[in-house]
C-alpha cells in the first residue's frame, strides 16, 4: 500500500468525523422545507385574464422578493391562469404574504386639491396632515399647509377604487397612518412618472431618527424626474403606491441629480418592504389571493419520519445483503456508506446556514435514490476484482488492478447520472429541482469516496490474511484460491 493511498484514506475519514462533529457541535442541523418542517402557501390569480408571459413575468418578481427575504427554497409555480407560492418555515407568515402579493405600482402624481378623510360633507382642510419631506441632492423640502374646500356632492371627490388607479386617470386616494387610518385624501392627476424610472432603493434612518426609503433613479428616469420637477416647482407632488398616498412633498427645486427619498410615518419594517418591492419592480398585474393555507409543523415531521424510516430501512437491507453476498468486503461498503452519510449530512447542513438551502421530501427521495448509486459503484468494483482473480491473478494483486478498470466504468455511470441531474435541475422548477440537486450531490461525493476512500481500503483489507479466506470473502468464493498463493 502506497504512503499517498494511506494519507487519503486518513484524510477523507478525518474530514468526514470532524465535519460531523463540528456541526453537530454547534447544533446546526439541515433546513427543511414546507413539506418537512410546515410554513405557508398562497394562491394568487389576476381578477381578469392574462397571457402567460405576464404571469412568468410576475412569478420572476415575486422569486426576486421571497428570495430577498430568506426563505429558503420557496416553490413558486404556476398552475393555469394561478401563481402558486409556497413558503418553508417562514417566520412573519403576514408579513411575507403581503410581499407576495404587494403589486406595488408607484406614481407620482401632481396634487389637484386636499379632501377630508371623509366624503360626505364639505370640510375645510390642509395639504398636510403631517410633515412630509423629500430630500435631494443635499436639501430638503417641506410641504406647506394650503387650504381648500371640497364640495360634498362633486363625483370627482369620491375614493377611487383601486382598480381604477390607472397612470392616465384623475383619482382621489387617501393618505393612511402607520396603524392603517385614513387621515386624509388627496385629488390628483394623471402620472407623470411610474416606479419604472426607480433603479434601486433601500430603507434608512433620517437624521431625526425616522425610517424613509432612498431611492436612485435611472438615466432616463432622472432626466424625466428633473422635467417633472421643472414643471412643478413650488407645487406638491404625491407618491402613490398602490392606490395609498404613501408622502406628498412640495417640490423646491428642477434639478435632483437622480437621487430622491420617500417619507411617510414608515416603521422599520414598512421602510425595508418598500424598499424591496421598489429594487424589484411592481407587478405587471394585480394579483389577489384565492386561498392562503398553512401547512402544520407536526404534518410535516410526520413526512420527514416516514421519509427517513423509508431510507433506514432500503439502507439496512442493502448493507445486509452486501454484508452476507461479500462477506469481508461488505464491511468496506458499510464503512463507505456511513462516510458519504457524514460528509451529505455536513454539507447539507452548511448550505442551508450559509444559502438557505432547504432539504425537502423530493431531496430526501434523491439522497435515499443516490444510495443506489453509490452501491452499484461497489458492485462494479467487486466484480472486476472477482474477474481479475477469475483470470489467474492473486486476490492481492487483483484489488488495485481491477480498480483501475472498474474506476472507468464507475466515473462514466456517475457523469451519466450527474448531466442528468443537472439537466433536470436547469429545466426544471419546484420539487424535481431539490431531487436533482440532492442527487447531483450525491453522485460527486460518490466519485471521490470511491477514489480516496473507497480504494485505499479495499487494498488495505487486502493486505490481512483473512482477506484470502473464502469463506470470509465472497470474492474468493468457487474461485479455488488458497492462501499459499497469495505471495505476491
Amino acid at each position: 500500500m502506497r504512503r499517498s493511498q494511506l494519507v487519503s484514506l486518513v484524510v477523507v475519514l478525518a474530514v468526514a468525523v470532524g465535519a460531523l462533529l463540528a456541526t453537530l457541535v454547534a447544533g446546526n442541523s439541515p433546513q427543511l422545507g414546507l413539506d418537512l418542517q410546515g410554513g405557508a402557501s398562497v394562491v394568487l390569480a389576476p381578477k381578469n385574464k392574462v397571457d402567460s408571459g405576464v404571469l412568468d413575468q410576475s412569478i420572476e418578481i415575486i422569486r426576486s422578493r421571497v428570495d430577498a427575504i430568506g426563505v429558503a427554497e420557496p416553490d413558486i409555480s404556476r398552475q393555469g391562469n394561478s401563481i402558486v407560492v409556497q413558503l418553508p418555515g417562514v417566520k412573519n407568515k403576514d408579513r411575507a404574504l403581503q410581499l407576495v402579493g404587494t403589486t406595488a405600482q408607484l406614481f407620482f402624481r401632481p396634487v389637484i386639491q386636499a379632501l377630508p378623510a371623509s366624503d360626505k360633507t364639505p370640510v375645510t382642510t390642509t395639504t398636510a396632515p403631517r410633515a412630509t419631506t423629500t430630500t435631494v441632492a443635499g436639501a430638503t423640502t417641506t410641504a406647506p399647509a394650503t387650504t381648500t374646500t371640497a364640495p360634498a356632492n362633486d363625483v370627482s371627490t369620491k375614493t377611487t377604487p383601486r382598480e381604477d388607479d390607472k397612470p392616465g386617470a384623475t383619482v382621489v386616494l387617501p393618505m393612511k397612518d402607520r396603524h392603517g387610518n385614513v387621515t386624509q385624501r388627496l385629488q390628483l392627476g394623471p402620472s407623470e412618472l411610474t416606479g419604472r424610472a426607480i433603479s434601486s432603493a433601500r430603507a434608512n434612518l433620517d437624521a431625526n431618527g425616522q425610517w424613509l426609503v432612498e431611492f436612485t433613479l435611472t438615466g432616463k428616469g432622472s432626466t424625466a424626474f428633473d422635467a417633472l420637477a421643472a414643471k412643478y416647482v413650488g407645487r406638491q407632488v404625491a407618491i402613490d403606491l398602490d392606490g395609498v398616498v404613501k408622502s406628498a412633498p412640495t417640490i423646491q427645486q428642477a434639478k435632483f441629480n437622480g437621487r430622491g427619498q420617500i417619507t411617510g410615518d414608515f416603521t422599520q419594517g414598512e421602510a425595508k418592504d418598500l424598499a424591496l418591492v421598489l429594487r424589484y419592480g411592481s407587478l405587471p398585474v394585480q394579483l389577489e389571493r384565492q386561498s392562503v393555507q398553512t401547512v402544520s409543523a407536526t404534518l410535516g415531521k410526520d413526512s420527514l419520519s416516514a421519509g427517513l424510516a423509508a431510507g433506514a430501512i432500503g439502507l439496512a437491507l442493502v448493507a445486509l445483503y452486501m454484508l452476507a453476498y461479500y462477506r469481508a468486503l461488505g464491511l468496506v461498503v458499510w464503512l463507505g456508506l456511513g462516510v458519504s452519510a457524514a460528509l451529505m449530512y455536513s454539507i447539507v447542513t452548511y448550505l442551508g446556514q450559509s444559502s438557505g438551502l432547504a432539504l425537502t421530501l423530493a431531496g430526501t427521495t434523491g439522497i435515499i435514490v443516490s444510495v443506489g448509486v453509490t452501491v452499484d459503484s461497489y458492485i462494479v468494483y467487486f466484480e472486476r476484482l472477482k474477474d481479475e482473480v477469475r483470470a489467474g491473478k492473486t486476490v492481492r494483486s487483483s484489488v488495485d488492478r481491477g480498480f483501475s478498470r472498474a474506476y472507468r466504468t464507475i466515473l462514466a455511470a456517475d457523469t451519466s447520472s450527474f448531466i442528468g441531474a443537472m439537466l433536470l435541475y436547469l429545466l426544471t422548477v419546484g420539487p424535481v429541482r431539490g431531487f436533482a440537486f440532492f442527487l447531483g450531490l450525491s453522485t460527486l461525493l460518490d466519485v471521490v469516496i470511491a477514489y480516496f476512500f473507497t480504494r485505499p481500503m479495499v487494498i488495505l483489507l487486502g493486505r490481512s490474511r483473512l482477506f484470502t479466506e473464502a469463506r470470509w470473502v465472497g470474492v474468493a468464493r468457487g474461485l479455488a484460491v488458497q492462501p499459499a498463493e497469495e505471495v505476491a
